[in-house]
């Protein structure tokens, strides 16, 4: 028997969040972001679940030639453009548009040979600092791609850095549309945060938005708000089993370095998890889970192949209950992301995109 922790993906939840923006941005086109293997759930695991978006954004060739094999052809997004000169010549047989953010991408475009025109963005850095023209050299590098043969269609974006927080993306939004205001061409500024909390604002949802961390099940403004203010449904869901029960006696410890001790009777269940299935080392004792659908908390350090929970509450769990670590449980309850990673003193992203090799990944009714 194969150990039992599993990363069940769900198709259904991420068609579901993705018509969740949709719904928010009715005038607006999608860039949905499959970046890092889509957030850790694996492109080829949530594609059929993306299917009603407008483009795919990516990072890499990989991920772009991946869509094109699973039979997508709409329009494809690189966000950080190209890496080197020979890249352009698989964006012009792939049809992917790109990002331009520096000097050096213009200088390959002008090199390129191609019968094709190519679709970029040309980004800018309007306080971020990290990709893109900075507003004063922003139109030099407009002007000289438009001069290009080789380039078919200019669109522009930024990126916000603080969009979760009032006001937080005032003076980027000024000064984007100020240095592109009389500049032909569509616009992308919004990533989830911004779509989700500004989108109702022409000047911000623009002609597309990029969702991404929303179409995985959680919250872009944690913790101001969850998952169900946004009506969001977990993509993920990471489960095991308690694999042992121990009863512990008053003063007696848990874990390596005695960090939790007991105050008096209680009985614990160890889970087939830990660090080195991507279960998060920081989290103390307290980090919220789930064993047979009701919540309790972990006890003590996670191990590298385990943890402890408290079930001193759920008399009628035991050896082979089900534990879930995030996710939905088989009884519908449902224990967010963005809650065991604020244990853990992170963000959703990481979690989803930290769950090990080892961990086998399944898509929802397709079995093990």
């Amino acid at each position: 028997m194969p150990r039992p922790i599993i990363a069940t993906i769900h198709p259904e939840a991420v068609r579901h969040n993705l018509a969740q923006v949709q719904q928010a941005v009715p005038d607006a086109k999608l860039w949905t972001v499959v970046k890092a293997n889509a957030y850790g759930h694996g492109i080829e695991n949530v594609f059929e679940g993306l299917r009603a978006t407008d483009g795919f954004a990516m990072l890499d060739l990989d991920e772009a030639q991946r869509l094109r094999t699973l039979g997508w052809r709409g329009p494809l997004l690189l966000l950080e453009g190209v890496f080197e000169l020979r890249d352009l010549e698989l964006c012009s047989r792939l049809s992917i548009w790109h990002t331009v953010h520096c000097d050096e991408q213009i200088d390959w475009l002008a090199a390129h040979k191609t019968q094709v025109g190519h679709r970029v963005f040309l980004k800018m850095n309007s306080g971020m600092n990290r990709l893109g023209f900075t507003p004063e050299r922003f139109r030099a590098a407009y002007a000289r791609l438009n001069a290009l043969p080789q380039v078919d269609e200019i669109s522009f974006m930024t990126h916000f850095s603080d969009a979760d927080v009032d006001h937080g993306m005032d003076q980027q939004l000024e000064i984007f549309h100020k240095i592109t205001e009389d500049l032909p061409g569509e616009r992308s500024i919004s990533n989830s945060a911004a779509t989700m909390l500004h989108g109702e604002q022409s000047q911000v949802r623009c002609d597309w938005v990029r969702p991404g961390i929303v179409l995985y099940g959680s919250s872009p403004d944690f913790p101001a708000h969850d998952i169900a203010h946004w009506n969001l449904q977990p993509a993920m869901t990471l489960s095991s089993k308690i694999i042992a029960v121990q009863e512990l006696q008053a003063g007696d410890s848990v874990g390596y370095g005695s960090k939790f001790q007991a105050e008096g009777c209680m009985r614990l269940g160890v889970v087939a998890c830990g660090y080195a299935d991507g279960y998060p080392r920081h989290c103390n004792t307290g980090t919220p889970v789930l064993v047979n659908g009701m919540r309790t908390r972990t006890l003590g350090r996670v191990s590298m192949d385990m943890l402890a929970v408290d079930l001193t509450d759920i008399p009628k769990a035991g050896l082979g209950s089900e534990v879930t670590l995030w996710g939905r449980a088989s009884n519908g309850a449902v224990l967010p992301i963005d809650e065991v990673a604020a244990a853990a003193g992170t963000l959703g992203y990481e979690l989803m995109c930290a769950v090990a090799p080892r961990v086998p990944k399944v898509i929802e009714g397709q079995g093990k």
